[in-house]
Parts: structure tokens; C-alpha cells; sequence
């Protein structure tokens, strides 16, 4: 499989990003290049600053240039990012000049971003990739095709999530398991193959950092009524993220998890027949509103910034954490102070 070998290519070359063709002129060819001997080949070829290299029976793989940014000569995979938070996250990360592959399971509507994303940033900036985060085998495809895309991968977004809320008598066992492969299981899936990308780059490379970011919740730092199923699995979402950060530091992989507010503007809330805010207006949840607006000003008071959390500032913690180097097994919230640290 082409991940099991072009990452370590990539980091002897010290490009930003690969094309691939399956044929045509290179400026070297490496021979005999096996999934056991790659890193030992790469790294014996003296690969730095090459434009482009052929592999046999592989293809040709061409350094590409970086774009700008905070980001510059990063790639990037963020799933769940056809629409809503995650949409939002993979346009702040190719706006400072990651490479993004939008991960999702509506592939078409995943193409339909990676388009005009292209159109408004650079061709070949961001590739569409159909995903089912709770299936095993589909993540490891979405892993191989991101290299395929791209050459390697740097940071590694995990945003996919559900909810379905309910107490313990509206719960059935069918939900809870959804919920919780979804918003735990997965998360193993996705950093088990995207770490193995990183460990070949940094067996070439070993100077260099990589990250792991969870997407997790407000939800992750305190309890929430009625709504174990999402808030139990992101509780045991920081678990792994403590453990997976110990686990995986010995490769310059750093492993955090963020935890935002919520995304008021978005689907899940503001919905105009589905959103939150009709069910709470329709439930009597808040005493006196009269309609979805009264709603959506009750839950912005809770917090003292008085707003909803935004993509932009989840965007500028994964910034963060990208960028600082002396940091891993965190869950950094991102709250506007509704919910603080003890």
C-alpha cells in the first residue's frame, strides 16, 4: 500500500506535499522499494530538495510547492467536513495553507467542497474522500487515498461526531452503541492509521512534530443531563487522548483534544424545522420564549462572552496547538467561559 512507503519518500525529499502519476520522466528512480526496506532505501538515496522521484512499480511522485500560512506545507485531514463545524475548520486550515483532504461520508457533497474550495485557494489544494469513520476498513482507505492525494499527512483532525440525546429510559441499547462507536471507537480507527504515517516520517525525519487533534465537547469536561451516550463518550475521547499522547511522544506525535462550546449557527441548532432551538421553543424548554430567537438568546447568556463557539475559534486552537511544540495530552477548552478548568 502506497501509505506504508510514500510517507517516508516524502520526508527524504522534505517536500510540502506529492503528486502522483503512475508514469513519466523523474530526476531519480529507486529500485527494489519494499514496505520492510523503504525508510533503509529513502534514506540511503540522498532524496533532499529532489523534484521528483520514481519508484518502481509504484509510479512518480512530484514535490509540490507550499502555499502560505500559519499551515504552510501541511497536510491535513479533517472528517466530517462536508458541512457544519467541520466545513468551517477545513476552511480556516487551507485558508493558512494546509492541504485538506474533506473526509466524509456524503461524498458528494464532499466533492462539491473540495471543489470550490479549490477554486477559491489553488488547484489541488483540498481532495474530496468518502469515509465511514466506525468501519475500520474504510478509514484505512481514507488514509491510503490521502497519501495517494497528497504524499503523507501531518495533522490529523478527528471531528466526526453525533448526538442523541435521551435519559436512561428513552436510551435503547441500538443508540447508545451508535453514539458511542461513532464518537469513541472511531477515534482508535483514526488515530491508529493516521499515527502510522507519521511514524514513517518521522523515521526519515525525526526532527519534525505531527498532530492528532480531537474534536471533542463541552460535554468531555462536565456531565450532561439526559445525554450520557455523547457525554460518557466524550469523556473516554480524553481518556484516549492522555493515553495515545504517552504512547505515541517517542515519534514527535502529539496528541490533544479540544473542547468547544456550542456551535449555535449551525445545523444542529438552528436548523429552521430540525434545529435544537424549534424543539426547545416547541418543548417549553425555555419559560417565556416565544420564538427560536428567544431560544438562541437564552443559551448565548449561559456564556459570559455571550455568544455561541464558532469554527474560527476552534481553527485557532488547532493553530495553537499545532504550532506549539511543548504540549500533548491536553483537552484545551474552548468555551468562552462556560465551562472552566479546576
Amino acid at each position: 500500500m502506497l501509505y506504508k512507503i510514500v510517507p517516508a519518500l516524502r520526508a527524504a525529499m522534505n517536500a510540502s506535499s506529492l503528486s502522483f502519476s503512475e508514469s513519466g520522466q523523474a530526476d531519480v528512480t529507486l529500485s527494489g522499494v519494499t514496505e520492510d526496506n523503504a525508510i533503509e532505501k529513502v534514506k540511503a538515496a540522498s532524496l533532499c530538495g529532489k523534484a521528483s522521484v520514481a519508484i518502481d512499480g509504484l509510479g512518480v511522485f512530484t514535490a509540490k510547492e507550499a502555499a502560505e500560512g500559519r499551515l504552510s506545507g501541511k497536510i491535513a485531514i479533517v472528517t466530517g467536513s462536508a458541512q457544519g463545524f467541520g466545513l468551517g475548520i477545513a476552511e480556516e486550515m487551507i485558508a493558512q495553507g494546509a492541504n485538506v483532504v474533506i473526509a466524509d461520508l456524503n461524498i458528494d457533497l464532499a466533492a462539491k467542497v473540495a471543489d470550490e474550495l479549490c477554486k477559491k485557494n489553488g488547484a489541488g489544494r483540498a481532495f474530496a474522500c468518502k469515509v465511514d469513520v466506525s468501519d475500520e476498513a474504510s478509514v484505512e482507505a481514507m488514509i491510503e487515498d490521502t497519501v495517494k492525494a497528497f504524499g503523507g499527512l501531518d495533522i490529523f483532525v478527528n471531528n466526526a461526531g453525533v448526538l442523541k440525546a435521551g435519559g436512561l429510559e428513552e436510551m435503547d441499547a441500538k443508540s447508545f452503541e451508535f453514539v458511542t462507536k461513532i464518537n469513541y471507537e472511531a477515534y482508535y480507527f483514526c488515530a491508529k492509521y493516521a499515527s502510522r504515517v507519521m511514524k514513517l516520517q518521522h523515521a526519515v525525519a525525526p526532527d519534525k512534530f505531527y498532530d492528532i487533534i480531537q474534536i471533542n465537547s463541552k460535554s468531555g469536561l462536565e456531565g450532561s443531563n439526559k445525554n450520557f451516550a455523547y457525554a460518557g463518550g466524550k469523556f473516554g475521547g480524553i481518556g484516549l487522548t492522555q493515553s495515545f499522547a504517552l504512547e505515541l511522544v517517542e515519534f514527535n506525535i502529539k496528541v490533544n483534544s479540544i473542547c468547544p462550546g456550542n456551535y449555535y449557527d449551525g445545523p444542529l441548532w438552528s436548523d429552521p424545522e430540525r434545529g435544537l432551538f424549534v424543539q426547545y421553543l416547541k418543548a417549553g424548554k425555555v419559560p417565556g420564549a416565544k420564538t427560536a430567537a428567544d431560544v438562541k438568546k437564552f443559551y448565548e447568556a449561559k456564556t459570559p462572552i455571550k455568544r455561541g463557539c464558532m469554527p474560527l475559534d476552534v481553527a485557532r486552537a488547532i493553530f495553537y496547538i499545532v504550532e506549539q511544540e511543548f504540549e500533548t495530552g491536553q483537552a484545551v477548552p474552548v468555551t468562552g467561559g462556560q465551562v472552566m478548568l479546576n
